[in-house]
């Protein structure tokens, strides 16, 4: 429980942070398609025996600037070449998966093991988590212009594509850090279910992404003791959490927002 706790931390912050990013610039759907298409590399990573890391992680690279350049070519949209990119990934681990020379478990790369990661898993993770924080540090400025405005950001001498290309490279990573737990069906939740929750509570980025990182490692936390009491399957506990976290936040929001109606109304004919 004590390296789980330590792993969904990670998790956690990793997923809060760039999760506002998935949520502002749209990519809920391309996330999901990343963490599908790095089953071919865990396939692989399981049947050579080496670390899941170092399977997922050049797969899910490789498919996200696949995506990118795809998405490039001239009537081409990005959701078309994120279909493209994740039926051909996910297809490619299946046929692995199911070669008669794969030995019996695979399904466990599909929910993962949140209470079974090692010291050398823990490392990893924190070390990849550590370049996800530092990534969306120095890109910070950058990602909130293109959010916001991209001809603006273009006027500015910023290149979108080459920002979005950043941003899914890190995307990249935290995934590969988070599949290991949460496995490659449930990881999206934690970089999508957190984010959405927390633009639910607030409308400005910084007090966003604290408020994710918050609602990512509580609704952790909360998963893994459920599992613990419960005997449920860890990585299922951790994403009905999430799950939970966002409709009491939505929840929250609606009330929020019925509120603050009339009061702005007030003050808009008083100012009128």
């Amino acid at each position: 429980m004590r390296r789980a706790i330590a792993e969904m931390t990670l998790i956690g912050i990793a997923g809060g942070l760039l999760g506002c990013w998935v949520v502002l610039y749209r990519l809920s759907y391309a996330a999901e398609s990343l963490a599908h298409s790095i089953f071919p590399g865990l396939v692989l990573a399981t049947l050579t025996g080496v670390p899941l890391l170092l399977g997922a992680a050049p797969a899910i690279a490789l498919a996200a600037l696949a995506i990118v350049l795809i998405a490039r070519v001239p009537g081409v949209s990005r959701e078309v070449a994120v279909g493209v990119v994740v039926t051909g990934f996910f297809g490619l681990g299946v046929l692995l998966a199911l070669s008669p020379d794969s030995p019996p478990g695979l399904q466990g790369l599909l929910f993962g093991d949140i209470l079974g990661p090692s010291d050398g898993d823990l490392i990893a993770a924190a070390v990849l988590a550590a370049v996800v924080v530092a990534g969306l540090l120095f890109s910070h400025a950058r990602l909130l212009a293109v959010g916001f405005d991209r001809g603006f950001a273009r006027a500015l001498g910023m290149r979108p594509g080459a920002v979005e290309a950043v941003l899914m490279v890190l995307l990249a990573a935290a995934i590969a850090v988070a599949v290991q737990g949460l496995g490659n069906l449930l990881v999206v939740a934690v970089f999508v279910g957190p984010a959405a929750a927390a633009r639910e509570l607030t409308e400005r980025m910084a007090p966003m992404m604290l408020t994710a990182v918050a609602i990512a490692v509580g609704a952790g936390l909360a998963g893994l003791y459920a599992s613990y009491y419960l005997g449920t399957a860890g990585g299922a506990s951790v994403a009905l959490a999430i799950l939970a976290a966002y409709v009491l936040a939505a929840a929250a929001g609606r009330l929020r927002r019925l509120f603050s109606s009339p009061r702005r109304a007030g003050m808009e004919a008083t100012i009128g």
